[in-house]
C-alpha cells in the first residue's frame, strides 16, 4: 500500500504540475521515444546479467509491489521451528532429523510453520547447516565464522538484482538523451517545414530526455532501493538462525539459544522475551 501511495504522489505532483502549467498529456505520449528508452534499458539488463539474476530481479520486483508478510508471525514461527528442531536433536540426536533435513518440503516439523517453509533460501540455510553440524563436532567460534561467511555470500547474491537495476537507472537519463538526439536528427529532416511542425518534432525529442530522467529518479532508482532494503531486512532471519545455532553449539539451554536469535530481530517486530517464552510454551503444549 505504501508503494502505491508513493507512486500516486509522484504521478499527481509531476503530471499535475505539468497540466497546471498549461501542458497537454498528448504531447508526452510519444510511443517511439518510449520504445527506444524501454528497449535500451531492457536490452542492457539482458546483456549485463546472467539468467538467474534476471529471474531473481523479477521475483524481487514483484515482492516489493506486494504487501509484506506478517513479520511478527513469521519470526514467531521461525523461533518455534528452531526450538522444535533443537529439542528433537537433544532428545534423539541428529539422526532423528535426517528425514526432515533431506526432505524439508514434506517434513512434519516444517509443515507446522508454513511462513518459514515457504522461504526457500532460509530453509536451505537451516537444513544445510544442521547437516554440517551433524557431520562432526565444531566449536562455537568455528561455526560462527562459517555461518557469517555464508550469510555474507547469500546477501551479496541477493543484492545483485538491486545493484544491476540501480546501474540501469543511472543509465536511463543517457538513454533519454539517446532518444532525444535521434528525435533531433528526425527534426533536421524537416528543417524546411513549418515552424509548428519543427516545434512539434523538437517537443517530441525533448520528451525522450524527460522520460529518461523520470524513469531514473521516479521509477527504477526507488525500486532498486526498495529491493535492496527488503533483502537487508530479510537477512535478519539468517542472523537469527546463526545466533541460535551458535548458542546451541555453545551448550546453552534451548530457550536461551532461541533468545540469542531473538535479539537480532528488528525492533519494530521483535517480541519481548516474555511473549516469546509464552508463545513457545504454547507450541510445546
Amino acid at each position: 500500500m505504501q508503494k502505491f501511495t508513493g507512486a500516486i504522489v509522484i504521478l499527481l505532483c509531476v503530471f499535475g504540475g505539468y497540466l497546471w502549467a498549461g501542458g497537454t498529456l498528448m504531447a508526452i505520449w510519444q510511443p517511439a521515444e518510449i520504445l527506444i528508452i524501454t528497449g535500451a534499458a531492457l536490452g542492457s539488463i539482458i546483456i549485463g546479467n546472467p539468467p538467474h539474476v534476471i529471474r531473481e530481479m523479477r521475483i524481487q520486483f514483484r515482492q516489493i509491489m506486494k504487501p509484506r508478510k506478517n513479520e511478527q508471525e513469521y519470526y514467531m514461527q521461525l523461533m518455534g521451528l528452531m526450538q522444535l528442531l533443537l529439542e528433537t536433536i537433544r532428545n534423539g540426536g541428529f539422526k532423528s532429523l535426517d528425514s526432515h533435513i533431506e526432505d524439508s518440503q514434506n517434513s512434519e516439523i516444517f509443515e507446522r510453520y508454513p511462513l518459514v517453509k515457504d522461504d526457500s533460501h532460509l530453509v536451505a540455510f537451516i537444513t544445510d547447516n544442521l547437516r554440517l553440524m551433524a557431520m562432526g563436532q565444531m566449536s562455537p567460534h568455528e561455526l560462527e565464522a562459517l555461518l557469517e561467511q555464508e550469510i555474507m555470500a547469500i546477501e551479496d547474491d541477493l543484492l545483485l538484482p538491486s545493484r544491476s537495476l540501480h546501474r540501469t537507472a543511472e543509465a536511463l537519463p543517457g538513454f533519454g538523451i539517446l532518444a532525444a538526439v535521434m528525435g533531433i536528427i528526425i527534426t533536421m529532416q524537416f528543417i524546411d517545414g513549418s515552424i509548428a511542425q519543427i516545434g512539434y518534432k523538437v517537443a517530441a525529442a525533448l520528451v525522450g530526455t524527460f522520460l529518461g530522467i523520470f524513469g531514473c529518479y521516479c521509477v527504477l532508482d526507488p525500486a532498486s532501493n526498495a529491493m535492496s532494503q527488503r533483502v537487508k531486512r530479510d537477512m535478519t532471519a539468517f542472523e537469527c538462525v546463526r545466533a541460535t545455532l551458535v548458542a546451541y553449539v555453545a551448550k546453552k539451554p534451548t530457550l536461551l539459544a532461541i533468545d540469542a536469535g531473538r535479539k537480532h530481530i528488528q525492533l519494530d517486530v521483535k517480541p519481548s522475551f516474555n511473549d516469546m517464552e509464552k508463545w513457545l510454551s504454547e507450541q510445546e503444549a
